[in-house]
């Protein structure tokens, strides 16, 4: 099928974290012979942060970030079998769920999928019944959701979406795998994420209090906008951390440190692609709690999980290299056996041939 697929970047994790998640899932589905075209505006300085060439699996189109030319590539959602809206592309989002799924061919399938099911849900609260995507859902065949289990299932549903199904975060195997250790990134606990308002006071209980604790240990937290929040002297702080560097990054350290943002923490079900691409490069992972962490990795075998700063710094203490290893290789185990993007591209798949088929009947009755 030909696939038009309108979101942030496949190109450049720049203040993007879903780019992973597009590449794994968007190149499993062009390898099951679907045609994908990506439609990417060029904001928030991401093309000149680009961390991968355009890829031989999909068609980017790279559009200027004004309202003529937003335009101009939702026309071509009537050249598609299947159009997919994405949350959070960051301009010109309501424009886009509505001009897209008014282009679609009426038996095209319609999508939107939802990278951050939380804040998505709760901007449709706010935004009450005229909220331009509350107004979609009941026209779209379904919304496919990046994390957010039964609890964003039945929140969806209740707004009335058809169908919603969780499509979760996953290993490539292919470009996130074990690494030599790497000198630039040796410490005891790294943690890797960007500077963002709903995850600021969990990183400072999780990570920030943990290091303030443990003075003879050595910490170090990586992403932008971190340059001016004040740390202890044990913590170094290394900016943007290009996809080329994650393995390395998550392998070289004696544990890495996962942070649900609040919304994700409150709603569970929710991995970020850190818990997969780390457990992918064999490092030990450390996660604050949340429901559902069970589902993909066993709590004290594969994944080591807090309920707050002090229990981080416990298992600190009592981590040794060997315990990580142990823990890194297991999770690295479970997460191929289970976790991959050909497990879940071959879930979209089945939806999507499921749905197109569907369609088929309808129009014959």
């Amino acid at each position: 099928m030909r696939i038009a697929f309108y979101g942030s970047s496949l190109l450049s994790s720049y203040w993007n974290g879903a780019a992973t998640y597009y590449r794994g899932l968007l190149r499993d589905l062009a390898g099951r012979g679907h045609r994908v075209t990506f439609y990417e505006p060029d904001a928030f300085d991401r093309q000149s942060h680009r961390d991968i060439d355009p890829p031989g699996w999909a068609e980017v189109r790279v559009y200027p970030a004004t309202e003529e030319a937003a335009r101009a590539v939702i026309a071509e959602a009537a050249l598609a079998d299947v159009v997919v809206k994405a949350s959070g592309v960051g301009v010109f989002d309501d424009l886009l769920i509505e001009g897209t799924m008014a282009a679609a061919r009426p038996d095209a399938i319609r999508i939107f999928w939802d990278v951050d099911a939380p804040a998505t849900l709760a901007e449709l609260q706010r935004g009450g019944p005229d909220h331009p995507l509350r107004r979609a859902l009941p026209d779209l065949d379904m919304v496919l959701t990046y994390g957010g289990g039964p609890p964003v299932v039945a929140a969806y549903e209740a707004l009335g979406a058809r169908r919603c199904v969780p499509i979760y975060n996953a290993l490539d195997p292919e470009t996130h795998h074990p690494a030599p250790p790497d000198p630039r990134f040796e410490c005891d606990l790294a943690f890797l994420g960007n500077r963002l308002p709903d995850r600021e006071a969990r990183v400072a209980a999780f990570f920030l209090a943990p290091a303030a604790r443990l003075p003879d240990r050595r910490f170090l937290i990586g992403g932008a906008g971190w340059e001016d929040r004040a740390m202890p002297r044990n913590t170094r702080w290394i900016g943007h951390v290009g996809t080329a560097d994650h393995n390395a990054f998550n392998a070289t350290p004696l544990a890495v440190l996962n942070i649900a943002r609040d919304s994700m923490a409150a709603t569970g079900f929710s991995p970020a692609t850190r818990v997969f691409e780390a457990a992918g490069a064999g490092g030990c992972l450390i996660t604050d709690a949340w429901e559902g962490i069970e589902l993909f990795l066993k709590p004290d075998e594969e994944v080591l999980v807090a309920r707050d700063g002090a229990e981080v710094a416990a298992h600190l203490q009592a981590l040794d290299r060997d315990r990580s290893q142990a823990i890194g290789a297991a999770a690295r185990a479970r997460i191929l056996a289970e976790h991959t993007y050909a497990r879940r591209g071959a879930q979209v798949d089945a939806l999507l041939r499921e749905t197109a088929e569907a369609k088929r009947e309808r129009t014959a009755a």
